[in-house]
């Protein structure tokens, strides 16, 4: 049966379908690419989404045409009772998918119990398959904890789980080949994500970037690679291919040679109660203020449509080449 509820379409005729949550602006670990060796000062507890008010907003969404929510952080698993929080997402009528982004540290304990509260699937942020590389990387956790994580995430049954990759020409480039055979007898998907200009700490250089492209070449050269329909692919921007034999899969994301703008089709809410409409565009509307004061559903969906039709049209008018996204990805959601 047909599904009879409204759909948010911005003013390019792109449908909006989903919301990406970030739950915390913390984090337990201090990536370079994302933050400072410092750290970032965090936001104030008080300026922070309660749970319930982020389910308002989301339920809301849903009866909008949201069908696809994913939560984020920081790292999600570091707020105290994500779990009781997934399992009310979950249960929202009209929510078709819902996913979590993790540094995978914390994901042993959590895979089980998220899956029983009703999450579908993780994405797992790692960059290196070596363990002096992940400390210095991260500035802090350990490697086996996250590769603890990817494991009983699939034996829990959050799958496919896919491993998000950034690919940095002077820290992991020569790894892609080990992330690509993880995938000959793992189910995973490896995601080759394009380093992106986001937040102001200075970590960012267009020297860094290994394009797509490059990567695809490397891997040709040592493998064997068989594309995947788009019907055999699940929520990927890019191209997929599977090493011959593999029980994995190999994805693309190309945000700075192969802008997929014209098929965006999320906003992102931040911890402290932002919606965005784009990474690459900084004006974001306040939802927190009204929440509090009282706003009624209608209120609240009248500022949900308001940011779809804020919503630029492709990296042409706005090119990450040339404008960053100022918020660390810690305050916006990964």
């Amino acid at each position: 049966m047909q599904d009879a509820r409204p759909a948010l379409s911005d003013n390019f005729n792109r449908r909006i379908n989903y919301l990406r949550i970030s739950v915390t602006d913390r984090c337990n670990l201090r990536c370079v690419y994302c933050m400072p060796a410092e750290g970032v000062t965090p936001i104030a507890h008080s300026e922070i989404l309660s749970y319930e008010e982020i389910l308002r907003l989301a339920r809301v969404g849903v009866s909008l045409g949201i069908r696809k929510i994913r939560v984020t952080g920081g790292e999600p698993l570091v707020r105290k009772g994500i779990v009781p929080f997934v399992r009310q997402l979950a249960a929202l009528d009209g929510l078709a998918d819902l996913s979590l982004t993790t540094n995978g540290t914390l994901l042993e304990a959590f895979a089980a119990p998220l899956r029983e509260a009703g999450l579908h699937r993780v994405n797992v942020s790692l960059d290196t398959l070596r363990e002096d590389r992940f400390r210095e990387m991260t500035r802090l956790g350990r490697l086996s904890d996250c590769l603890a994580g990817l494991a009983e995430a699939d034996r829990a049954g959050l799958r496919p789980v896919k491993i998000n990759l950034v690919t940095l020409r002077d820290w992991n480039f020569d790894e892609v080949a080990d992330f690509a055979r993880l995938t000959l007898e793992r189910p995973y998907q490896v995601r080759f994500i394009e380093f992106m200009p986001i937040g102001e700490h200075g970590f960012w250089s267009a020297s860094r970037l290994v394009t797509g492209q490059e990567i695809l070449t490397e891997l040709r050269r040592q493998f064997v690679l068989e594309p995947l329909p788009e019907d055999a692919r699940t929520s990927v921007t890019g191209p997929v291919y599977r090493l011959a034999g593999g029980a994995g899969s190999e994805a693309f994301i190309n945000p700075m040679t192969e802008h997929f703008c014209e098929r965006c089709n999320r906003l992102r809410l931040t911890p402290d109660g932002f919606l965005r409409s784009c990474l690459f565009d900084d004006r974001m509307v306040d939802v927190k203020g009204p929440l509090r004061a009282g706003a009624g559903d209608e209120a609240l969906s009248g500022l949900i449509r308001a940011v779809v039709e804020r919503k630029p049209a492709a990296a042409a008018a706005i090119s990450p080449f040339q404008k960053r996204c100022t918020s660390n990805m810690s305050r916006v959601g990964g």
